[in-house]
């Protein structure tokens, strides 16, 4: 693991005792640090992969013990029906996120993506939904700690290929915008801002989520999309600017600028795919273009 990535002592140390909890099959660094796209002050997201059932008490008291105070756990379920569950720490000020992740769940998603099938679920936390690929994308992203039997890497392995179906289904989506905008056209006039506001920003974040599949780039939540997707080679010039100009009038005027932006987006999108620049990852143009993005103010941040 390159150094920019290592996690600290503290949250190192967490995963071999992790893996040792009942149920707990693997542990994975995720989240910005995994993808080298973090700030100094960025928390530490750890996966912890679980089949079966899982032994919450054993979680709770591990999760107290390492922070050296109570801490409430959430079992599956108990943060929603797809980010399931975990606990928020901090150990030595840092804070450290533990994400469960059903790796049974996590296998049959993947094997939906590789048929072109997807789903957007409402979650808590996520206005634009939680898209199912992104279960698959965090594998493909993440760092492994911790697989003491081999299962996580085995199926990281095997997601480093961006799925085609799913590069196809996710573009294909991307109608949806043009429809958005159509809706938002005939809110505006009469001043209804949130209408106008919710169809924007709903067809912002689709159009995120197709360009990052016409690039065959994971693209795992709304934080840091837009800056993300304006990296991306084949992305429209002017892309991150134009969606913030529009979201900051959310009059007519503004939804012109969105229709512009959907229209040529889509125009980009209409071409023939780009090759593969990696196994399922962003090249390092698209890293250092989000970064740069950020040091000009335009870019978001994303731990989950």
């Amino acid at each position: 693991m390159k150094d920019s990535y290592a996690p600290t002592p503290a949250v190192a140390a967490m995963a071999p005792r992790l893996v040792r909890v009942p149920g707990v099959r693997a542990v994975v660094l995720g989240g910005s640090r995994a993808r080298g796209t973090h700030r100094p002050d960025s928390d530490w997201d750890l996966g912890v992969y679980y089949r079966g059932a899982l032994d919450l008490a054993a979680l709770t008291a591990l999760a107290s013990e390492v922070q050296g105070a109570p801490v409430q756990v959430a079992g599956p379920g108990g943060w929603g029906p797809w980010v399931n569950g975990g606990a928020w720490l901090t150990v030595d000020g840092v804070a450290v996120d533990w994400i469960l992740r059903d790796l049974d769940r996590v296998e049959s998603v993947r094997s939906d993506c590789r048929e072109g099938r997807f789903e957007v679920g409402t979650q808590p936390g996520h206005p634009l939904g939680f898209w199912s690929p992104c279960y698959v994308g965090e594998v493909a992203l993440g760092r492994v700690l911790q697989d003491p039997q081999g299962e996580l890497t085995a199926l990281q392995d095997a997601v480093r290929a961006y799925p085609e179906p799913l590069r196809r289904a996710l573009v294909e989506a991307a109608w949806e915008a043009d429809f958005l905008v159509a809706s938002a056209r005939k809110s505006a006039p009469s001043g209804d801002t949130l209408h106008v506001a919710l169809c924007l920003s709903r067809a912002f974040g689709v159009l995120a989520q197709a360009l990052h599949a016409h690039h065959r780039a994971w693209c795992l939540n709304e934080k840091g999309a837009l800056a993300s997707a304006a990296a991306l080679p084949d992305t429209p010039a002017g892309f991150a600017d134009a969606v913030s100009s529009a979201l900051r009038g959310l009059d007519a005027p503004a939804v012109e600028t969105a229709a512009r932006v959907v229209r040529d987006v889509r125009a980009v999108l209409d071409r023939a795919a780009p090759p593969p620049a990696g196994p399922g990852r962003p090249d390092a143009s698209v890293t250092e273009g989000v970064r740069s993005l950020r040091a000009d103010g335009r870019g978001g941040h994303s731990d989950e």
